[in-house]
This record gives structure tokens, C-alpha cells and sequence, in this order.
């Protein structure tokens, strides 16, 4: 595995740069703003990385990652992206991303949205239900006892090995849940989604309590402490995809 290009570089994509990095693979990190603005990002990265443009980042990786907020899935670079194994960590927030219909009815989950977009890629969902901070925090070497999994979806079986394979050099094992449709399994606020991660989901959801609160009176969100992690087994992830029920934008804490 050659390059790693990430559109997208937020607190996960970045997480995701430096563990590839870490991994011996070269990173091409494109943003929305240029890549004049990640001149410190990747100076911080070291020598694999480099900055581009999100076309030349999908041109230059050999799997791609998108780390970006939905409302922006439009700008991506179809064709570039076409014939692409792409992970997509996106997850819907109406309160950012504006009103999507068919995402608040459950017509669609948010990577079958983004799917219909890149037509010629092959998508698979993964990294949106984890904390950036658990990334570093919970990776572990192949066989590692204490290794963390993460789920995964998609709908070609040939991307989705490939993407496993590479979360695999990234630190974690994988779940198949299925077709993207099945995605919504571990969407925002479902049983797998960010909680079974951390070493104190009771403080995660009081920070869920305070933010709504905080966005309902305009005040600035008080963060919570970051949280150290708690690993988070493949058979432990298994039952609560199998036991997740679907939440619609109406059924949130968080909209």
C-alpha cells in the first residue's frame, strides 16, 4: 500500500493521518480551504505527508478516505474518486448539515446518500462511530488481546476486505454489518455508536445533555475531558449491531 489520500482534515482525518503514517504509509490531506492552509498539519505529520487538492489527494491514493461534513458531499471529485475503495466516516446532523428528507425519513442512510453521489466508487462506511481521541488511543498491533474492533459497511465484498485490511494496518480489527443500508446500525446515538469506546459513557452522555442545552440557549458548549478508552472486543460489537434499533433524526438527543 503506496499512499492514503484523505479529503478531509478535521480531528478525525488527521487522527486517521498520523496512524497511517505511524503504519509506514504516505498520506496525500487535502481541506476545502487549499493546501496552503495545512502547511503546519502537514509539518507536523513529517515526511510522508503532503498537501493537495481533494481531486489530486483522490488521484493519488490508493484507497481514499473522506473525513468531511455531509453538507459538503456534493464537492467531491467523482471522477477521480470513480473505481476507488473510499471509506466514509461522514454522519448526518440536521442541525449542521441543513434538512436532508430522505435522511430524516430513513429512506436512505448517510453513506447510501453519499454512495448515489460517487457513482463509480466503492464505498464503504467506517471511523464514524468512534472518537477521534480513541483512535490513537484504543489502536493495538495485529493479535494484540486487547484489540478494539470497529464496523464497517458497504455494499461490494471485494472493497470492504480491502478496507479491512487497511483499518487492520491502522490498529483495529473490523465487523461486517452488512450493505450500506444496514449502516444505520451504528449511526449517531445507536447502541455502537461512540459509547461502547469509552471508559465512562455515563460523562460521554451527560456531555450529550450539556451540548443540547447549550445549543438551545446559543451559549458555547462546555467540552467534556477527553476520555482515555475502554478496547471494545469483536464479539462484544457483534451483539449490539444485532441489537441496535434505528434512530431517525426525530429519535435523537442530538439532531
Amino acid at each position: 500500500m503506496a499512499t492514503l489520500g484523505i479529503i478531509g482534515a478535521g480531528a478525525i482525518g488527521t487522527r486517521l493521518a498520523q496512524q497511517a503514517i505511524t503504519a509506514g504509509i504516505d498520506v496525500v490531506l487535502a481541506n476545502s480551504r487549499g493546501p496552503e492552509t495545512l502547511a503546519e498539519t502537514v509539518a507536523r505529520l513529517g515526511a510522508r505527508a503532503r498537501a493537495a487538492t481533494p481531486a489530486e489527494a483522490a488521484r493519488a491514493g490508493d484507497r481514499v478516505v473522506l473525513s468531511i461534513p455531509l453538507a459538503a458531499y456534493r464537492q467531491l471529485p467523482v471522477a477521480e474518486l470513480a473505481g476507488k475503495v473510499v471509506l466514509d466516516t461522514s454522519n448526518y446532523y440536521a442541525s449542521r448539515d441543513g434538512r436532508l428528507p430522505r435522511l430524516d425519513t430513513g429512506e436512505l442512510t448517510t453513506s447510501e446518500l453519499v454512495q448515489q453521489h460517487l457513482a463509480g466508487a466503492h464505498l464503504v462506511k467506517a471511523f464514524n462511530s468512534i472518537s477521534d481521541h480513541h483512535i490513537p488511543a484504543l489502536a493495538r498491533p495485529a493479535g494484540a488481546p486487547d484489540r478494539t474492533a470497529l464496523p464497517i459497511a458497504g455494499d461490494d465484498p471485494r472493497a470492504k476486505a480491502d478496507a479491512a485490511e487497511l483499518i487492520s494496518r491502522l490498529g483495529f480489527d473490523t465487523v461486517d454489518a452488512g450493505p450500506l443500508s444496514e449502516s444505520w446500525r451504528f449511526e449517531p446515538e445507536t447502541d455502537p455508536y461512540v459509547l461502547p469506546y469509552s471508559s465512562d459513557p455515563d460523562a460521554i452522555r451527560a456531555s450529550w445533555v450539556r451540548l443540547v442545552e447549550a445549543l438551545r440557549n446559543g451559549t458555547p458548549p462546555q467540552l467534556a475531558a477527553p476520555d482515555p478508552g475502554a478496547p471494545l472486543p469483536a464479539a462484544r460489537l457483534r451483539a449490539l449491531l444485532a441489537g441496535a434499533s434505528r434512530k431517525l433524526t426525530a429519535d435523537r438527543m442530538i439532531a
